[in-house]
């Protein structure tokens, strides 16, 4: 008997590929910011100001990649994503002025990689998967942190021993090698293939296109779940997300661990560890999503989190001892277990705008993680120490688990809108 494998999963791997891919290569500007210093003087501002544009289109991007998803499909979007990335990255390879590094690395990458960012896996689980949806949330959101453990290593081994331009030159390669597989397994829609999302036993007919432009169709969305108190509580909680990883802890461990005397090789070593660490946490948490009120998760979540950076100011020291290592691994399995939860929420408060409107609630998380990037510095700056930016980052976690946790007032819900389905409590 021959046993056939549901097209759900092949989309689901072809996207992992993708996503493995995209963050790697928007994380890879961090290995070439020394080698592009010494051979063009630009200072250290000038290069990092192309890597905070990347950021920024990061996030900015993800709401509007995917009411392209809705107009033109996913399969398109995604091989255009790609082949950006591929022109961004190769045509470093004769940049001899800081505005092309801008242009480069810092508009084109960010596009394309924001393109691929976590609104791409919202509409991947929310089209194809209706049973294990969680799950395989968290498994694609974990292909984030597996594309930095795979690229930065060998690109940072590579830009040692062959000279940033070999770097560069790897990534065009490797983007453009993805396009092909896109092409071959992504696919829009199950209708496309004649068979139902993963787990449904609905059969569904091919969604009509939206009407308009996916700019206007990415700006509505944003407006009708605006209206929304759930809108709100999530975007809030998600910037504090962004705030409390990536803004914080992703930019700041590092030098932190370093005043207090340990080596930077050992506090990056750390680092690398909570990327580990993430990957396992994601995909428990996207397990437990599918068994478990998302309201609850991300209660959870952040009130561990947020007492895990109280504690942290009392346990830096300048070795890696036992209790550190305890908090690596709380804090690694917790750093984007938020995600597949959150995800969740978006599709059930606003139907099929879910992963437009998680879109604009990721580019909150971006946005927290940027002020909370310069904030903290500024604080070491004035006091001498982060001591207090741990503090306040811990209790802005615990206020985001507050949030979460107010979600349930609004648990029971009706249609607002067309195209934006549940999204406001029944009055009782």
């Amino acid at each position: 008997m021959k046993l056939r494998i549901h097209p759900a999963w092949l989309v689901a791997v072809a996207a992992f590929v993708a996503l493995i891919g995209a963050a790697g290569f928007r994380a890879t500007p961090s290995v070439l910011i020394q080698p592009l210093n010494e051979e063009f003087g630009w200072s250290l501002g000038t290069i990092s100001a192309a890597v905070s544009v990347n950021l920024l289109l990061y996030g900015l991007t993800a709401p509007f990649a995917a009411a392209l998803m809705d107009k033109f499909g996913i399969r398109r979007v995604a091989m255009a994503a790609l082949l950006l990335v591929s022109a961004g990255s190769g045509l470093t390879l004769w940049m001899d002025q800081s505005w092309q590094l801008m242009l480069c690395w810092g508009v084109l990458v960010g596009l394309g990689t924001g393109s691929l960012a976590l609104g791409f896996v919202a509409t991947i689980t929310g089209r194809w998967f209706v049973r294990h949806r969680g799950l395989v949330t968290g498994v694609l959101t974990a292909g984030g942190a597996t594309g930095n453990l795979i690229f930065l290593p060998v690109l940072a081994r590579l830009t040692e021993s062959s000279g940033w331009r070999a770097a560069s030159l790897t990534v065009a390669v490797a983007a453009l090698l993805v396009v092909p597989l896109i092409w071959w397994r992504l696919r829009d829609h199950p209708a496309d293939l004649g068979v139902t999302a993963y787990g449904s036993t609905v059969a569904e007919e091919m969604p009509a296109k939206p009407a308009g432009g996916a700019a206007r169709n990415a700006l509505r969305a944003l407006r009708d779940a605006a209206r929304t108190r759930a809108f709100w509580l999530l975007a809030g909680g998600f910037a504090i997300c962004g705030a409390t990883t990536n803004g914080l802890v992703g930019t700041h461990f590092i030098p932190a661990a370093h005043d207090h005397g340990m080596a930077q090789t050992t506090a990056a070593g750390l680092l690398a560890l909570v990327g580990i660490f993430d990957i396992a946490g994601t995909i428990a948490s996207g397990w437990l999503t599918d068994r478990v009120d998302s309201r609850i998760l991300l209660g959870g979540y952040y009130a561990l989190r947020g007492l895990s950076l109280l504690v942290l100011p009392s346990i830096l020291a300048a070795t890696a001892h036992p209790g550190m290592l305890v908090f690596i691994l709380f804090y690694g399995l917790d750093w984007v277990a938020t995600v597949p939860p959150t995800v969740t929420l978006c599709r059930e408060y606003f139907g099929a705008a879910g992963p437009i409107v998680f879109g604009w609630v990721f580019a909150s998380h971006q946005f927290g993680a940027a002020v909370a990037a310069t904030s903290a510095g500024l604080v070491r700056d004035q006091l001498g120490s982060y001591t207090w930016a741990w503090y306040g980052a811990g209790a802005l976690a615990i206020l985001a688990s507050i949030l979460s946790l107010m979600l349930f007032a609004g648990k029971r819900l009706k249609p607002v809108a067309p195209g934006i389905g549940l999204a406001v409590p029944v009055s009782r």
